[in-house]
């Protein structure tokens, strides 16, 4: 089926109060830093998870497939883009993401993903 030249993004049919307060997102680990990687996360600095919350991240979910290191994380907020923006202004998140860096596959970003279906 065809369409018409239209974005995927013009196929979706969700509100924006899904869309503007639920994100998804892809990382890429490091196969020979896996364990590590998942270690450093059942031991979260306490100051992260505070700002995390603070910025109105909710319901934050990391799951990693083994096989290659693929990471897709989860989250709700009000308004995902201004959660997201306060993170990225945080002091707190720029030490953490510089201590993460080590553990992911070089050149890799992350890269968000587009929701297109929701069961309420």
């Amino acid at each position: 089926m065809g369409t018409n030249n239209s974005s995927l993004e013009d196929l979706v049919q969700l509100s924006s109060e899904v869309t503007g307060t639920r994100a998804a997102f892809l990382l890429h680990v490091r196969p020979d830093k896996l364990a590590e990687y998942v270690d450093v996360h059942q031991r979260v600095w306490p100051e992260m998870l505070e700002a995390l919350s603070r910025h109105g991240w909710r319901n934050y979910t990391l799951f990693l497939r083994e096989e290659d290191g693929l990471v897709v994380g989860y989250f709700e907020a009000d308004d995902v883009a201004a959660a997201q923006a306060a993170m990225g202004a945080d002091p707190v998140n720029t030490r953490w993401q510089a201590e993460m860096a080590q553990y992911f596959v070089e050149g890799s970003v992350q890269e968000a993903l587009l929701p297109y279906f929701r069961l309420a």
